[in-house]
């Protein structure tokens, strides 16, 4: 009975923690006395292949060891993924409230040391370039992680809080994507420095927004025709994004950011926006087309900076609307674009959240009745769709809203790791309803409260991608930069993104220094080696080797 009323507390301490500190002291308590620390400890469970990963971490201490540098090159190189031995799996995850199997734990620990011991060996241990080459190679394997954003009204200001706690804690991703009211986040996240985004998230800052939104969102949804207010939404836009194209914004952030949009008419696509694929778009522009919700806004025509710097409409036949009709998580287009396989997802689409099970509760009956109902139901939307589009002269309001209603449930809404609100059930008629500065402060305190569960898993389940990232900047535009005379980037670097300001910047300074040391200590030109393998030479849409170089 103690043992109870202690667990209550904790989990109330949780519950209610007004920093990440606190979530951690009081989570790591709840381990001990439930018992989840000891099960932390045990290697054995039947989700997951222990004993594989027992032997790759013993094998990759040992060849460390006894500095076996080509062993320990051809151990990473057989494999190097994130869900080595059924490692990755969401239950192993849930168990304890701070962290996984100590084993797993070890295993990552280990794969970057290895890593970084192989990034800092000189050249004359391991070649240069087969350190070139293996790194891009296990980049492109390995994959990366991105942040994905829903939409959901008013209630995207819990994104804000998300994106605060993720920010702090040094795990937010590059590679970020918004729909609707997701999209207004990562149009603020994406174009503003780190830096700014601290002085955004002040207190004293936070209060004086929320202020001022509650006012604007009041004004938009409760006039007598919500179009006429659709200057505030473009205000609002205005205010807390600045006019940049997408490539403006990558060059000054580095962020990768995407917005959707579904288009106003029948026949046509939906489009992801980024630097890649539109990069002269104004992110302003594809905001107020993402947010556009049908029925309340305008369609929107997106606009794009020309060659003369001047403002000019972009597809100007075709207009936008809502991106969350279409693709509201396109981990798919993402995974072509930038090579993410793993995916974070921040959702508060109120008609999907109550279907989410974050936590593991429901069993295999529930879950196989739960696809076998989405699945008879996306079959019976396509046969009466089918009907209503041959009489699509006759019904066009009608076809259109077939064709909506297909579009949300022919989508699939969660990731790896999904940050859900505990409020589950929320009347979509409040989206568009008037909501206090204090609402508005609560939604972003919810939105760091949910994140605080998943920040642990977040950091295991991304450790090793963001160190590979972390070294081939190095060997980019930093300390570990070689003389390009020598050697050559494999062709697999050209999935890589081009460099921002800020590493043309370094690199700038990188070569007049190299420059001068090498006008007094002059190198001999070391002949090429043959790598033993490359990886995909698939280049990303819109790049060039030009750049990738």
């Amino acid at each position: 009975m103690r043992k109870s009323r202690k667990l209550k507390q904790l989990q109330k301490q949780m519950d209610n923690a007004q920093s990440y500190a606190e979530w951690k002291s009081a989570a790591i308590e709840h381990d001990e006395v439930s018992g989840a620390r000891r099960w932390r400890e045990i290697d054995q469970s039947r989700q997951y292949d222990y004993a594989q990963i027992r032997l790759r971490l013993d094998r990759l201490r040992s060849l460390r060891a006894r500095h076996d540098y080509q062993g320990l090159l051809f151990t990473l190189n057989e494999g190097i993924h994130g869900n080595m031995g059924g490692m990755g799996r969401s239950t192993l995850y849930r168990k304890a409230n701070f962290g996984t199997k100590r084993l797993i734990e070890q295993y990552i620990d280990e794969v970057d040391d290895s890593l970084r011991y192989l990034a800092e060996l000189p050249a004359d241990v391991i070649d240069v370039q087969d350190k070139l080459d293996f790194f891009y190679r296990a980049n492109i394997c390995f994959g990366r992680s991105a942040l994905m954003l829903s939409g959901g009204g008013v209630l995207g200001f819990y994104h804000l809080g998300v994106v605060k706690t993720l920010l702090e804690q040094e795990l937010l991703p590059r590679v970020i994507s918004g729909s609707s009211a997701g999209s207004l986040v990562a149009g603020v996240i994406g174009t503003h420095s780190d830096k700014e985004l601290e002085h955004f998230y002040e207190p004293a800052n936070v209060h004086f927004e929320a202020e001022r939104e509650a006012s604007v969102l009041s004004r938009m949804f409760f006039g007598s025709n919500p179009q006429i207010d659709v200057g505030d939404l473009e205000s609002l836009i205005a205010r807390m994004i600045p006019e940049m194209t997408f490539q403006e914004a990558y060059e000054k952030t580095g962020r990768q950011i995407s917005i959707t949009v579904a288009p106003a008419e029948p026949h046509q696509r939906s489009r992801l926006l980024n630097a890649i694929t539109s990069p002269n778009v104004f992110v302003r522009s594809a905001v107020m087309a993402s947010c556009a919700v049908p029925g309340v806004f305008p369609p929107v025509m997106l606009m794009a900076k020309n060659v003369h710097g001047e403002s000019q409409p972009y597809l100007p036949t075709r207009k936008w609307v809502d991106g969350s009709i279409a693709d509201d998580l396109p981990a798919k287009r993402l995974s072509r674009l930038y090579s993410t396989n793993h995916y974070i997802v921040s959702m508060v689409n109120p008609i999907v959240t109550p279907f989410i099970d974050t936590e593991g509760e429901r069993g295999a009956l529930a879950r196989s009745l739960s696809g076998f109902g989405v699945g008879v139901g996306r079959e019976v939307l396509n046969l009466y769709r089918g009907m209503v589009q041959k009489q699509g002269d006759n019904w066009p309001r009608f076809n259109l809203a077939m064709n909506t209603v297909h579009a949300l449930i022919d989508q699939e809404y969660s990731g790896d790791i999904n940050i859900v609100p505990n409020f589950r059930w929320y009347n979509p008629a409040k989206l568009l309803s008037h909501l206090s500065e204090n609402d508005l402060v609560e939604l972003m305190e919810e939105g760091e409260r949910t994140t605080y569960p998943q920040v642990e898993t977040i950091r295991l389940c991304t450790r090793i991608s963001r160190t590979m990232e972390e070294i081939l900047q190095r060997f980019e535009t930093g300390d570990l930069r070689p003389d390009t005379t020598e050697f050559k980037r494999p062709r697999s670097s050209r999935r890589r993104p081009p460099p921002t300001r800020s590493d043309r910047q370094a690199l700038r300074e990188n070569r007049v220094e190299s420059g001068t040391a090498r006008k007094t200590t002059p190198r001999k030109k070391a002949p090429r080696k043959k790598s033993s393998g490359r990886g995909s030479s698939a280049s990303k849409p819109g790049s060039s080797p030009s750049k990738a170089a």
